[in-house]
């Protein structure tokens, strides 16, 4: 399931557009945490292929700061990236780049698994590449691209062994 809502504020702020999926899995919330967090299991899901430039630490922890670039519509990105919280529940990071985004994995185990939440954030920016970002974001968000990638997350985490999440 795939949620678009564009939100606009007063004329001097930019508009910030938000896309929403929503994935079960098989799988504890620890194992799901293992795959948002590991970056060698984070390719494995990852619609878009990256380069770790820069991470501090094995994994995203809260508090962890790093560079990721990558390509998108043939432009050569970087992001400065921030995990804000990184725990059972939550994944929550920003990333700084052309554009602005804000990413936010909720997790939450019941009895038959464990169900995922996804939800990003755009703020544009200015200029012609942050333009261009955006517009190429824009659309793959609207493709449906985070709903792929959490059906991925759900089956990558249903994958891994029960002891590789502890």
């Amino acid at each position: 399931m795939i949620a678009h809502n564009g939100r606009a504020g007063d004329a001097t702020v930019a508009v910030v557009t938000e896309w929403t999926s929503t994935a079960r899995a098989n799988a504890t919330a620890e194992q799901l945490l293992e795959v948002l967090t590991r970056p060698e299991e984070i390719r494995r899901w990852s619609p878009v292929d990256f380069d770790i430039d820069d991470l501090d630490g094995r994994r995203l922890a809260a508090g962890t700061r790093g560079r990721v670039t990558g390509r998108l519509a043939g432009v050569r990105v970087g992001f400065d990236v921030e995990i804000h919280v990184a725990d059972q529940a939550r994944l929550e990071l920003s990333a700084q780049g052309p554009i602005g985004l804000h990413v936010r994995y909720e997790l939450a185990a019941d009895d038959a698994g464990s169900s995922l939440n996804a939800s990003v954030s755009m703020r544009p920016s200015r200029g012609l590449t942050g333009r261009l970002v955006a517009n190429a974001t824009a659309a793959l968000l609207s493709a449906g691209v985070l709903d792929g990638a959490t059906g991925r997350i759900a089956r990558v985490a249903e994958s891994l062994p029960l002891a590789a999440a502890a």
